[in-house]
């Protein structure tokens, strides 16, 4: 395991108001004007990064891998939504997460997110390799 202050139980969050270029209709992902599920699976990752980046040293990131949402309530627009993470468990590099949203009225999507623990430098040095 890495040794961060990464830990089970650290929770992160991510406010919202939903505006119409978050609608699904807007989003391409269906015909309604109403929170997109992309935008909801967005700001499901915002809570993940919250809950993970102010426990990695300077020089360490976490990247998106794997996301599961179920997409359970419609979100007018104006509407407020908070979206809330929670680390279950740690395998080395792999950080494991509960992830749930609720609106002003209910909860409107849950899953599971997996984020993987990189250094920023070698990150960087694999989009852009040098050209020598």
């Amino acid at each position: 395991m890495l040794e961060f202050g990464l830990r089970v139980g650290l929770i992160g969050e991510a406010i919202d108001t939903v505006t119409i270029e978050q609608t699904a209709i807007r989003m391409g992902s269906g015909a309604f004007e109403v929170f997109a599920t992309p935008a909801l699976v967005a700001l499901m990752e915002s809570a993940a990064v919250a809950a993970i980046a102010p426990n990695l040293a300077q020089d360490y990131a976490s990247v998106g891998i794997e996301i599961t949402v179920k997409h359970i309530s419609a979100t007018p627009t104006g509407e407020n939504v908070v979206a809330m993470a929670e680390v279950t468990r740690i395998d080395d590099k792999r950080v494991y997460l509960e992830v749930r949203a609720w609106d002003e009225r209910e909860l409107i999507g849950i899953g599971t997110h997996t984020r993987y623990v990189v250094e920023i430098s070698d990150f960087e040095n694999r989009l852009h390799p040098s050209s020598e």
